[in-house]
């Protein structure tokens, strides 16, 4: 079974139709993007991806997004069809949230690894995401984050004893 496999023993799974990801049900077992990967820039502005992470999309790609500061964001292209629809549909409810459905859009485009497993990240989302040479690759189940490993550190460090209380709930701690 692959990286992200989901072997479900009852009919009873949820789908998470952001994610495309089944939760298990009776026993069956789900995984997302997982770990952490410093990796090169090239000079052209390649950057090599995880085996595993190619391997868990197979031939569909990415979208690479640059939509919250200070990270680039990596969506299976299989996922992100899911966020098109509801940006659409939120247009459509929401004219007032065009500018920012646009904006977005205006930072993303898709990414396909080449044979050496590499992405292209333009100079400007390499700029908006303080790339300088080397980028931590960050497994965020349903995404992958793109950092500069100095800003990532400090985000991780700087959590609040807040917002760790929910992660207290979900591992009951």
């Amino acid at each position: 079974m692959g990286d992200r496999g989901v072997t479900v023993s009852h009919s009873h799974a949820r789908v998470f139709p952001a994610t495309g990801f089944k939760s298990p049900a009776g026993g069956g077992h789900l995984t997302g993007f997982l770990g952490k990967y410093l990796h090169q820039l090239d000079d052209k502005g390649r950057l090599a991806l995880p085996a595993s992470f190619r391997r868990s999309v197979g031939e569909d790609g990415f979208i690479l997004v640059y939509y919250q500061d200070p990270a680039l964001f990596l969506y299976p292209a299989s996922a992100w069809r899911t966020k098109e629809v509801q940006m659409m549909e939120l247009v459509e409810r929401t004219p007032e949230a065009r500018p920012s459905v646009l904006a977005l859009t205006a930072n993303a485009l898709e990414a396909v690894p080449d044979k050496q497993g590499r992405i292209l990240i333009p100079e400007r989302l390499q700029r908006a995401a303080e790339l300088d040479g080397e980028a931590l690759i960050v497994g965020m189940l349903n995404r992958i984050e793109i950092w500069n490993p100095e800003r990532f550190e400090g985000a991780v460090r700087d959590s609040s004893p807040e917002s760790d209380k929910h992660l207290r709930k979900i591992f009951s701690i």
